[in-house]
Order: structure tokens, then sequence, then C-alpha cells
């Protein structure tokens, strides 16, 4: 979710600059073999489908990409070639995505979108030497389980909210030495709500207790001397105390 008041990236914004950095990675990578007129390079995503405005800023974002640099000579002077995968967030689909780009020659592919279509892609991509990189998929497997060819350039999901605590709380920090008046305030205010707090957790503790000695009470006026033990069992489990 975009923090508000601060200029947000987009997804055609992220593909595009990861678009350069990895086109610039796969020529050097390439550089020490034969040259090659034309490096091959994909993005693949929901080009349809439920998530389909996200795959057209992909797409809109790689076009860009790659026209930018063509424009300026290619890449170790080699001219980047776009093709474009459709997966509808699919996994089947994301599978036979990847296989058609790996058969056009693909060195390169900046997606896939959901993590349900990269997890499944990148092991096609594994074994082919092709490199991927996703701008979206926050699912922790998407790496852990993938190899050499597989990054990321998104947050995941199992560190995206204690990242969003850490800047939280280092925004109040920066307010608080801006403001030292702040500063005041704001422990001024947690030492409140702790004894306040405390207040009522003392004020609960003791009606808990007196709702208790009273349903101690009024079980002991209408069990007969007679309840024997379940009588016993009735008065215990109305005595003790209950988690919550």
């Amino acid at each position: 979710m975009p923090v508000t008041g601060r200029p947000t990236c987009t997804e055609g914004d992220l593909l595009r600059r990861t678009v350069i950095a990895a086109a610039s990675a796969v020529a050097l990578a390439l550089g020490s073999g034969a040259a090659e007129a034309q490096i091959r390079i994909a993005a693949a995503g929901p080009m349809t489908g439920q998530y389909a405005a996200f795959g057209a800023q992909m797409k809109a974002g790689a076009e860009m990409a790659v026209a930018d640099i063509n424009a300026a000579g290619g890449v170790l002077g080699q001219q980047l070639v776009l093709e474009i995968g459709d997966d509808a967030c699919d996994p089947r689909q994301a599978v036979s995505v990847a296989n058609q780009l790996v058969g056009r020659g693909v060195r390169f592919v900046a997606g896939h979108f959901c993590s349900g279509s990269s997890i499944p892609a990148s092991k096609v991509y594994a074994e082919e030497g092709v490199l991927q990189i996703s701008p979206a998929s926050t699912n922790p497997r998407y790496t852990d389980e993938g190899s050499w060819n597989t990054f990321r350039v998104c947050g995941r999901d199992d560190q995206q909210g204690c990242d969003r605590r850490a800047v939280h709380r280092a925004q109040l920090r920066r307010q608080a030495r801006r403001d030292p008046a702040r500063q005041l305030g704001l422990r001024q205010r947690a030492r409140r709500r702790d004894e306040e707090g405390d207040e009522r957790g003392r004020a609960a503790g003791g009606a808990l207790s007196r709702l208790r000695r009273g349903r101690a009470r009024l079980l002991r006026h209408r069990l007969p001397p007679a309840a024997g033990e379940r009588g016993c069992r009735l008065l215990s489990a109305a005595t003790t105390p209950r988690p919550g």
C-alpha cells in the first residue's frame, strides 16, 4: 500500500528499471561468447484476466525500457527484442508461457506478476538458464525454493509488516527530534496509557473476582445437600478462572 504524501512507483516504472539493469547483466554474461545481433528478453504477467491492469503497466514499462535502451545504441552494441507472455495469473498457463519464451530464445524474463505463476515458471527458467526477476511476487517460497536465476525487486510477505513498523518508528523518531515539545508529549501520552491500562486491568480483575464470588454464593444457595459429586463439579467450574 502506498504511503500517503509520498510519490509512488508503478509496476511499469519498476519494470522499466528492472529491464535496464537485467539486460545489461545478460549482455555482459553473453559477452564472453559469440556476439549476437539481438538479445531477446520478455515481460510475462497477467495481460488478460482479473489483474490485466497490472499486466498493462508491465507491458508499457518493458516497451519503454527497450525503446530507451535501443535508442541509446543497445547493450554492448546489441539491440533488445521484447517478447510478451500472458499467463493470466494462472499457474498452468504460466508454465506454458515459460516454455514458449524459452523456445523463442529469451535470455531474461521480467515476471511473472503473481506468486502462483512465478513459482512454477521459475523451474522452467532454471533448467534453461534464463534469468528471472519478478517485480511483484511476494510469496517467500518464490526465492526460498528458487534456483540461482530467481530474484525479486519487491518485499516478501514475511518482511513487509516488520518493515512498515520500522518505517513508522523511524518517522516518529525524526518528528520527535525536530520538535522536542512533541517528543515530551509523546512520552507523557505513552506513560498515561500505561497507567490507564494498569488501572483498567486492576478494575477488571476486581470485577471478575466479585463475579466469581457471587456465582459461588448463588450455587451454594441453590445446590441441595444431596447434590454430592455433581454439585462439587458445578461449583468448581463456576469458580475456576477462565482464559481470556
